[in-house]
């Protein structure tokens, strides 16, 4: 997979532009209120899990607003955040580093982000055979590296940013190979069963493969977490300038209303891990912006 990132992803915005031919009658448009809302999530564990989950969310948000609203899991975040840049989709649940880049391409606008154990940020782990006998980070050198999504946050730009930043290399030159593994349970499935040397994910996703891998936390057979990035922004809800400042404002409303349901919080917690929602801001995202300058020259995922 070394050196075939930039391959993957046109292929992924190829595939991404074939489903954003022609019109979109959902989109808003000179900020009339749409027709039909259309929130878009990534894969970040089974899609199919993903999309039957988020049905209730949509009916819920639909019952709130009076406007129908339908959710639509994307292929990758890139997939994503073009798909919001066009207006077919017009709510995304996005990443950060997939946020800034929405925010910078297209003007996507942060409303909300998420929280996890009551935090607002989180961390990339770097996760291991139990069995390995690697240790500490500089182990890894000439390993093979399982990760979700040049785009993902956790998954790719902190952990690279921290091997650019510890050895003074490049991630295609730390590691042998680079497998991109489409999601954070395959990049964890991926070391788990021989096909990588390590992954990185957010922590602790273990728990979204523990039901069909009982032993991942297992001290011999399963995975260990052999060391972590710095804090991460937690995920965001985020829309397109298209929508009214109203609309915008009611999606906020309701989306915060959720705090008080459990069975909204209940879905959130089985599909992202997230324990709850609050208010953000842009500026709370300069953090991403710093680190992708790293990288602003050999990773764009959106071109």
């Amino acid at each position: 997979m070394k050196h075939k990132i930039a391959v993957l992803m046109a292929a992924a915005l190829f595939m991404a532009g074939c489903q954003n031919n022609g019109t979109n009658d959902s989109a808003a448009t000179d900020n009339d209120q749409p027709e039909e809302l259309v929130m878009g999530f990534f894969p970040s564990t089974d899609s199919d899990q993903v999309t039957t989950r988020v049905e209730p969310l949509a009916e819920k948000l639909e019952e709130a607003l009076g406007i129908p609203v339908r959710g639509e899991v994307m292929t990758n975040y890139s997939a994503l955040v073009e798909a919001m840049g066009s207006g077919q989709v017009q709510i995304g649940f996005i990443p950060a580093f997939a946020y800034i880049l929405a925010n910078e391409r297209h003007d996507i606008e942060v409303i909300l982000k998420s929280l996890r154990d009551g935090e607002d940020s989180y961390r990339s782990q770097f996760m291991v055979r139990a069995d390995s006998g690697i240790e500490e980070i500089a182990d890894l050198e000439g390993a093979v590296w399982a990760f979700p999504d040049v785009a993902s946050t956790s998954g790719y730009l902190f952990p690279a940013t921290q091997i650019r930043n510890d050895f003074g290399m490049s991630e295609d030159d730390f590691f042998s190979d680079m497998l991109e593994a489409g999601t954070h349970d395959n990049a964890l499935v991926a070391v788990l069963e021989g096909n990588a040397d390590v992954a990185t994910t957010f922590e602790d996703a273990r728990v979204r493969i523990e039901d069909d891998y009982p032993e991942v936390y297992d001290e011999n057979d399963g995975l260990k977490q052999l060391s972590f990035t710095d804090p991460i922004p937690n995920d965001t809800i985020s829309v397109i300038p298209g929508l009214s400042d109203e609309l915008k404002n009611e999606i906020k409303e309701a989306f915060l209303s959720f705090n008080d349901d459990e069975e909204m919080i209940e879905i959130m917690e089985e599909v992202y891990r997230w324990d709850g929602i609050t208010e953000a801001s842009d500026d709370e995202y300069d953090i991403i912006r710093q680190t992708y300058e790293n990288f602003a020259d050999e990773i764009d995922p959106l071109e």
